[in-house]
């Protein structure tokens, strides 16, 4: 890798690790103000929010990141401004679609799908952030492209800093810890800091983009390939993403039938999936930075048909991942007694992550490998493996889960994650061209080679 490419790695990196401090510290907060039922009720809110967003971004952050990576590779420098000005125009369609129909949906699924009417008011401004989510994806997707994530990065950061302030304000001007107005708290702060984030995005890729003097030449089939790379990534992501979200839903009542309290429901759920989860995945910033910045490299490398470098790229990148998941795992399940007593407050959560640390090696080196097949432009085949995993999770969930309890959502997700895993990794072998040598080395020698 390059000295820019490192230092891309480290600012993302770095950046990645302050925000994610930064929300572990704001569940922690939030796990002491409104309690562990509290924090699961807002994980549901936001599992509503993040399918709403699944329709807004719609692929276009790839579809950017791709788009705007071909044209440079291929010189066509002229065309960059063009090509991030589609992504953005079909960004605004997407997201304000998004928007809407959970604007006009916030009552029905609060009432139906959550369980909790007052949630409705939180899932209004969260409808508010989807504009902003998709437009500042494509942003983002933009100048993960051309290697400058700098000012993305900053913006990042301040949006995380604004949203923990703005989140910590509106609750701390209710009296009470009453759900409905907890949720509303968290989602407006959220809204408010994303309007923010897309005003500085926007100031950041003015200043950028004037590096690329648009081409008075047509683009050439910008619609269509930006189309034929976003949409089928979207269609599998909705997918995944409605699974997901059912699976969301269903954890709290699969609970209550398997002999739980709602409340005990509610705070079974908020541990794993609002604290446990998040204190696992918290260390997957760095591989996640590193698969990020390699589809850029890698789709480069491939219009090029540079085989030698796809190889080499993707296998520092899996190597590297799976190490570092390695030592992180070792630590967690040390430390899991003071993270959990720390983190949390609550002594008993110790258990659960030494539990689920074994899958935290399956985690990163899957994040490692789906960044991979993006950057071979294989995400169709990502995305459908994907959708595999949430068909199985659900139907785990369903009928699991109301006989066995946690026990039974622990397994669920050591079956996910193995086979999403193992089926990645056999797509990966398969899209990885052979190097020149090694196919010298299987291929017989030719009778007219050795005579």
């Amino acid at each position: 890798m390059d000295r820019e490419g490192r230092r891309n790695i480290l600012l993302l990196t770095a950046s990645a690790l302050l925000t994610e401090l930064i929300g572990l510290g704001l569940r922690s907060w939030l796990a002491g103000r409104i309690g562990a039922d509290g924090l699961g009720l807002v994980q549901l809110c936001l599992s509503v929010e993040g399918l709403a967003a699944t329709l807004a971004i719609s692929g276009l952050r790839f579809g950017t990141t791709r788009l705007v990576a071909e044209e440079l590779g291929l010189g066509r420098t002229g065309q960059v401004t063009a090509a991030v000005g589609r992504c953005l125009g079909y960004a605004s369609l997407f997201g304000l679609t998004a928007g809407l129909g959970l604007w006009l949906l916030a009552d029905l699924t609060a009432t139906r799908w959550i369980g909790e009417a007052a949630c409705a008011r939180a899932l209004r401004f969260s409808a508010v952030s989807m504009p902003c989510i998709a437009l500042s994806s494509a942003l983002s997707g933009y100048f993960t492209a051309v290697g400058r994530l700098g000012k993305p990065a900053l913006v990042h950061l301040i949006e995380q800093l604004a949203g923990v302030g703005l989140v910590m304000a509106h609750l701390s001007a209710y009296r009470g810890v009453e759900p409905g107005l907890c949720c509303a708290a968290v989602s407006r702060g959220r809204a408010e800091a994303d309007l923010l984030s897309l005003g500085l995005m926007l100031l950041a890729f003015w200043q950028d983009s004037r590096r690329y003097p648009p081409d008075p030449s047509a683009a050439p089939d910008l619609d269509e390939r930006l189309l034929g790379i976003s949409l089928p990534l979207a269609l599998a992501a909705y997918a995944r993403s409605g699974l997901s979200t059912a699976r969301q839903l269903l954890t709290p009542r699969g609970l209550e039938a398997a002999g739980d309290s709602a409340r005990q429901a509610l705070a079974g759920y908020g541990s794993i999936q609002g604290m446990i989860l998040p204190l696992l995945l918290f260390p997957a910033m760095i591989p996640g930075a590193a698969a990020e910045l390699a589809v850029p490299v890698l789709t480069g490398a491939q219009v090029r048909g540079e085989k030698e470098a796809i190889q080499k790229t993707a296998g520092a990148l899996t190597r590297r991942s799976l190490a570092y998941s390695l030592a992180v795992s070792a630590v967690l399940f040390f430390l899991s007694g003071p993270l959990a007593e720390r983190l949390f407050h609550r002594p008993e959560l110790a258990r659960w992550i030494r539990l689920l640390v074994p899958l935290v090696p399956v985690m990163y080196l899957d994040t490692a490998v789906d960044g991979c097949l993006k950057g071979l432009g294989r995400q169709r085949e990502s995305m459908g493996i994907n959708v595999l995993d949430g068909l199985l999770g659900l139907g785990l969930c369903v009928w699991l889960l109301p006989r066995y309890g946690l026990r039974a959502y622990v397994g669920g997700f050591y079956l996910t994650e193995l086979s999403n895993l193992a089926l990645s990794l056999g797509c990966l072998f398969t899209a990885l061209p052979a190097s020149p040598a090694g196919a010298a080395r299987r291929s017989p020698a030719r009778p007219e080679q050795t005579g």
